[in-house]
């Protein structure tokens, strides 16, 4: 395997949740770019990076984590080599980010993990499936590499990840992107299909009305919750399971 770029001094360079989320409304966050689905003509004509830094306290303020999830990651941290710190690749345009970070906070708070957030990109989006840290420094493509999806054939620069990692950082587990039971790609084309009569526009504008009210639903804190009952899981796993 190779050897880690995640070293004691990167980790800690991260941003804490409070941190992030007060970057998230930051002049230095709004002047980067903004992602395509800003774009009202599809991309030709840049508007601007949305705030969301109010999402992610909604979402944090309403985050509640079970009794049996608190008392499991309590069980997981304490023990040799437990979970002791969480280190997360975030944009906030995304909605999976919105909906996972602030859990993962709860997450880490509740274990007391210590989290870091990092932003994946610099001033300007990736464009590509594969980051190359030489075309833009400024982000950290470079951690990206080190944790791409593997799916449908090719590997994705997808959003989040959350790795977690024992006290002198051995991985003990990523969760990337969303939880399994989330079937995101079904879902958004089911929403994205034409339905009968509609102008291609109607199409368009009708499947991310479904989006954003898909988002204000009771769902999204389904899928969050379950993308904590995966990783509990998973590190129970890790952690008892000999192999």
């Amino acid at each position: 395997m190779a050897k880690s770029i995640v070293t004691p001094a990167r980790f800690a360079s991260g941003m804490t949740f409070d941190e992030y989320v007060k970057y998230a409304g930051s002049p230095e966050n709004l002047a980067r770019e903004a992602w395509g689905g800003y774009f009202p003509d599809g991309g030709s004509i840049p508007t601007p990076r949305k705030d969301n830094s109010a999402v992610f306290r909604e979402r944090y303020a309403r985050t509640r984590l079970g009794d049996q999830q608190v008392a499991a990651i309590k069980w997981l941290a304490a023990q040799p080599n437990g979970p002791a710190k969480i280190l997360m690749i975030s944009e906030d345009w995304s909605s999976d980010c919105r909906r996972d970070v602030p859990a993962m906070a709860r997450l880490a708070e509740a274990g007391g993990l210590e989290l870091r957030i990092f932003n994946r990109d610099g001033r300007k989006i990736l464009g590509t499936r594969r980051p190359d840290p030489a075309v833009y420094p400024d982000g950290n493509h470079d951690l990206m590499l080190e944790f791409l999806n593997a799916k449908n054939g090719g590997e994705w620069a997808s959003l989040p990840v959350a790795v977690f990692y024992s006290n002198d950082f051995q991985e003990l587990h990523r969760y990337i992107e969303y939880a399994a039971i989330y079937h995101k790609d079904l879902i958004r084309g089911h929403q994205q299909a034409a339905r009968a009569g509609e102008t291609e526009t109607q199409t368009k504008e009708r499947g991310q009305r479904e989006f954003v009210a898909m988002q204000a639903s009771p769902f999204f804190d389904v899928w969050a919750s379950a993308g904590v009952d995966e990783v509990l899981s998973a590190l129970y796993e890790k952690l008892t399971v000999k192999r």
